[in-house]
């Protein structure tokens, strides 16, 4: 606090309007919010304090649909808004969570090019073997003639969901 007689220049104060500090208080709520949702593995990716760390497993133990767990919520966001390192937490859980739709955009990927092999036979064989070189021609043809034959006899599609294991595996590694 200033003595009486000396001035505090205009441009050293901050001033932060109340619904500046509402807002930010709301997205520390919601930020809490994702991060209680997170399993326990996930989490210990996050770089938490201690104290979040308790508030955390405290979250754990109260039911969701209380009234105690959105005010615990609230008080998670405070911790989360004293933290020095909350944007990396934020940086952390975007990447954590962004994995499960990236993983979701291969799976239907890899489920239209299964389709594709089935449907265009050794033309799709050909492109997918210059791409990659791991995967196994005569392996490819087969899986493809028991995935048609099961669909034209109605049968399960076991050669279908084999082909698709097969292409994962060589594909996504």
């Amino acid at each position: 606090m200033a003595k009486k007689g000396k001035k505090i220049p205009e441009e050293e104060i901050i001033y932060i309007s109340k619904s500046e500090l509402k807002r930010e208080a709301q997205e520390m709520h919601d930020l809490a919010a994702k991060i209680c949702k997170l399993n326990k593995k996930q989490r210990e990716k996050l770089p938490l304090n201690e104290d979040l760390k308790e508030a955390l497993v405290l979250a754990d133990k109260l039911n969701t649909k209380t009234e105690a767990f959105r005010r615990h919520l609230n008080y998670v966001g405070k911790q989360l808004r004293l933290a020095e390192n909350s944007d990396e937490i934020q940086k952390v859980l975007n990447a954590i969570l962004d994995v499960g739709k990236e993983s979701t955009v291969l799976f239907h990927k890899l489920e239209r090019t299964r389709d594709q092999v089935i449907d265009q036979g050794d033309k799709k064989i050909n492109e997918l073997l210059v791409d990659y070189d791991s995967l196994d021609r005569q392996k490819l043809r087969q899986l493809v003639r028991q995935a048609k034959k099961e669909q034209e006899l109605g049968k399960p599609a076991k050669g279908y969901r084999e082909l698709f294991q097969y292409l994962k595996e060589y594909i996504l590694d």
